[in-house]
This record gives structure tokens, C-alpha cells and sequence, in this order.
């Protein structure tokens, strides 16, 4: 694979670096040799500049070194450790920016390591290997950790959407319908948008909607998403355009993942369609009289989801948006269930403010804890469904980890999916309780909230005596014995 014209500069930079350093050289005294001023190359061992034919002659002279050794993409032995993840192209794919960090840093502090950082470096390549981490999944991890460090709210996009809202809805009632987005997006944007347009396309049926970019964008939609999901996809779309939002992926759900920067735009978008059918001052009313009554009441919530006609997902999401910023509930989790039968499930989505909080995602194939409100919750839906009803459930609990301190209140909400779409879901929020949630949840302690006894997982749970077992405990089973081994080693040796 060839090396990215920014990975040259990099090595360039890097190899600059290297030999002052061996020289004992300052900037300013490089400075004085070569005529080159001392700020020009900071920028060249940053890897900022990549200088003409002429200043590599003469630099290559001070630092004695010829010219073809300098500007030869070989790496020294000490720089042995970067060159699989330069040839990857690693720096270029991931945006070090949003993070705070300047790639030419991190590769100098790389240089710099000793032979272990360096072992490791390779150890980390070789598992991404084995365990197939596929470079999607790599990004969608990234922006888990952006939005975790933002605590998953971002003024500029609540800004923007609050601009939209004056600009073209300012005389419009809430909550805003299909046709008013519909007709923002043909006047203002040249959409032609089809509701039905993926109703022939058989390859296409798991998807929600396709964009076709063109001087007049087509808008396909599956037939079958319900109102709730029709508006979300247009308010998404609106948000792909109104805030200039390129790269960007063209269909729902995901068929491929390009680049970071079209997941972190896909992200915005959505956070912008979330924010404009829940506006932050209505509904952090809403969530007010929600957490401040005493006793849980699910009917709130279930208002919440009839009031701004949005789906249950959308409104655990902007919660996750406001509980921190707004209410100062940091510690929290998200978390998206799916299943298309009663013992499969698969967590398709998790965020964590504040740490990783249990539970997680693992990357063994494990099953999942039965009596998480999270699945339990989609068990009670099946059996809902076959009653006909397709209203949304909601379930609360109290969740209390085996082997930890943790306790956390679960709020669930699930509804039936169209089988035609996609499996069922069920999407929670997890508040850790702690001194400062207390104060704010006032029904944290209500006495018809169950309290159970949980765990990661089924192959990892000292519970024997559960009902809802899914696996046998063979790698708690597995540790147990380790450690007794350990302890009769240890007894040995001391006697």
C-alpha cells in the first residue's frame, strides 16, 4: 500500500529529528548551519513542511547524511515499530485532531519509547488481527469516545438547530409533521423524495432509506417505516444539508463504513434530527416533572414519546444529551438490543459517560446477562405481540452486580419492529446511583422498582441457582480453578 503524502512528511520529519538529536544540535544551532529559520523546521520535524530539493541538500549536509538516505522512506531500527502502522496509513484514517493530539507527537513519543512500547505496538496490530476488528468497528469505537468526552451534548449542533428552527419553521406548530420537512427539502434543497421508493428492490429490503446525490437528490424510503421513523429520516437528511455535512453515507442502515469523518457526520446528522423534533427547552421540562416525581411513572415518559411524536430510541438518546448537561447525571450508560428470536441478543449499540460502566459490550461470544431489563423487556414484547399490540412497553429496575459496588436504575423502552425491516429492539438508559443522581431522581428509591441481583454475562456468573441461565459458567468455573491452583502453589512454597 503507498504511504499518504502526509505519512511522507511524518518520516521526513521524524528522521530531521532524529538526527539533531544524534548530533546534539539545537534549533537554533541547525538554524545557524543551514539558514533555515528555527520556526520552518519545527514545522518540518512535525511534519507540517516537507521542504524543496535545494533545503534537503542543504540539510542533508549539516546532519551529514546523504541526500538519498534522508528522503528515503526506510526507517532506522529505532523507528522499526511505526513502520507497519505508517504503511497502513493508520495517521490519516484517524482524526488524532478530535482528540487533541497532533500525529507528529504521538510518533515522537513512539520514537522515543523503549523496545517494550514498541513490542506492544505490534502485540495490538496482531490481536486486531485474530479477533478480525474490522476497521468499522474501529471507528464506531472512536466515536463512542468523542461523544464520551463531550458527555454527548454539542452546543454548536443545538445552535444550528435552533437557527433551522427560526428560518423555516418559526410559525409552525410542534410537533412538526412529514410534509413540512418534506416540503423544506424540495424548496430549499431540490429533494424528490419517494416514500415508497424501495418497495421493488428486494436486495434492499433491511434498509430504511437510500439517498441518490445528484443536483436533485432522491430520497428512496422503505415503505414500511412507521410516521415517527419517516420524519427522522427527513429530519436527518435536512441535517446532512443544512449543516454541510460531507463526506457522507448514502444509506440506512450502514452497508459500508469509508471513512471516520462520514461516521462522525452521520452521527451529526442524526444528533440534529434528535434535537429538532425534541427541543432542549421543551423537553428538558418534560424531563423535569419525570425525575422529580416520587414514585416512577412510566405514563410520563409514554406522554413524552405521543407529545413530539418520536420513537422511543430517539427519545433515550436526547436524554442522554441533557441528563448530563442539564441535570448533571454523568454516570450513565445507553444501550441497544436486538433479536429476531427468544435466545439470541445482540447489544447493536452501547455509550458510556463517565467510564466504562457495566454492562458492556464483549468481544467473546458470550450470552448476555437474562435478567437485564434490557432483554427481559423483549421477552415481555414478544409475548406482546402475539396479542396484537404494538404499543411501547416500558420497564424499570434496579440492578445490583454481583462481585461489585455498582447498582444502577434501568430505564427500558421497547416497541414492536416491522418484521420486514428489521428485528425487534429494545434501547436503555443506566444511571449509576450515586449521591448526585439521588438528589435528582426523586423516585430512585421507590419500593415497587424491582431489585435484582445481575451480571455480565452467563459464562462468567457465580449464580448458579439462576432461572434464567443461557450458558454454563465455565469461565467463571475456569478462574475459579486458577486461583485455587495459585493458592496451592503459593501454601507449597511457603511451606
Amino acid at each position: 500500500m503507498a504511504i499518504s503524502q502526509e505519512n511522507v512528511k511524518l518520516i521526513f520529519g521524524l528522521k530531521v529529528r532524529q538526527l539533531r538529536l544524534e548530533k546534539g544540535l539545537s534549533f537554533a544551532q541547525l538554524s545557524k548551519q543551514t539558514g533555515l529559520s528555527a520556526s520552518y523546521l519545527n514545522e518540518i520535524e512535525k511534519g507540517k513542511k516537507y521542504p524543496k530539493i535545494e533545503k534537503i541538500n542543504i540539510l542533508s549536509e549539516a546532519l551529514e547524511v546523504s541526500f538519498d538516505d534522508l528522503v528515503s522512506l526506510q526507517l532506522s531500527k529505532k523507528l522499526a515499530p511505526l513502520g507497519e502502522l505508517l504503511q497502513s496509513n493508520l495517521f490519516k484514517e484517524l482524526p488524532l485532531e478530535l482528540f487533541g493530539i497532533e500525529p507528529a507527537h504521538l510518533l515522537d513519543l513512539l520514537s522515543n519509547a523503549p523496545a517494550k512500547l514498541g513490542a506492544f505496538i505490534s502485540t495490538l496490530i496482531e490481536i486486531s488481527r485474530n479477533y478480525g476488528l474490522r476497521v468499522e468497528s474501529l471507528y464506531l469505537n472512536m466515536l463512542r469516545s468523542f461523544q464520551e468526552m463531550h458527555d454527548n451534548y454539542f452546543e454548536s449542533i443545538e445552535r444550528e438547530v435552533a437557527s433551522f428552527r427560526t428560518r423555516f419553521l418559526k410559525e409552525a406548530t410542534f410537533p412538526y409533521t412529514f410534509e413540512q420537512f418534506q416540503a423544506i427539502l424540495k424548496t430549499e434543497y431540490q429533494y424528490q423524495i419517494l416514500p415508497k421508493g424501495l418497495e421493488h428492490q428486494q436486495e434492499l429490503k433491511p434498509l430504511r432509506s437510500m439517498t441518490i446525490p445528484s443536483d436533485t437528490p432522491q430520497l428512496l424510503m422503505n415503505p414500511k417505516l412507521t410516521e415517527s421513523q419517516q420524519r427522522f429520516t427527513l429530519a436527518k437528511e435536512l441535517g446532512y444539508q443544512f449543516l454541510k455535512l460531507s463526506p457522507r453515507p448514502f444509506t440506512s442502515s450502514w452497508i459500508s463504513v469509508n471513512s471516520f469523518e462520514e461516521v462522525l457526520n452521520n452521527y451529526k446528522a442524526s444528533y440534529f434530527a434528535c434535537a429538532l423534533a425534541l427541543p432542549e427547552k421543551a423537553i428538558v421540562e418534560d424531563l423535569k416533572k419525570f425525575l422529580t416525581e416520587p414514585q416512577f411513572n412510566a405514563q410520563i415518559l409514554l406522554d413524552i414519546l405521543e407529545t413530539y411524536q418520536c420513537t422511543p430510541e430517539m427519545l433515550m438518546h436526547r436524554m442522554t444529551n441533557l441528563l448530563p448537561k442539564v441535570f448533571g447525571i454523568k454516570e450513565l450508560f445507553f444501550l441497544r438490543f436486538s433479536t429476531s428470536d427468544e435466545k439470541t441478543f445482540k447489544l447493536t449499540k452501547e455509550m458510556h459517560l463517565s467510564g466504562l460502566h457495566n454492562p458492556h459490550g464483549t468481544a467473546l461470544d458470550q450470552h448476555y446477562c437474562r435478567r437485564w431489563a434490557s432483554i427481559e423487556i423483549l421477552k415481555e414484547l414478544r409475548n406482546q405481540e402475539s396479542k396484537d399490540d404494538d404499543g411501547v412497553k416500558c420497564k424499570v429496575q434496579r440492578s445490583q452486580y454481583v462481585d461489585s459496588d455498582n447498582e444502577y436504575l434501568i430505564i427500558s423502552l421497547a416497541k414492536p419492529s416491522n418484521k420486514n425491516i428489521g428485528q425487534n429492539s429494545s434501547v436503555s438508559i443506566g444511571l449509576l446511583i450515586s449521591p448526585q443522581m439521588k438528589r435528582k431522581v426523586k423516585f430512585h428509591n421507590d419500593p415497587v422498582i424491582p431489585i435484582r441481583i445481575v451480571n455480565e454475562t452467563c459464562e462468567t456468573c457465580p449464580l448458579y441457582d439462576c432461572q434464567e441461565r443461557a450458558a454454563p459458567a465455565h469461565i467463571y468455573e475456569e478462574e475459579q480453578s486458577l486461583k485455587a491452583m495459585k493458592k496451592a502453589v503459593d501454601l507449597l512454597t511457603r511451606q
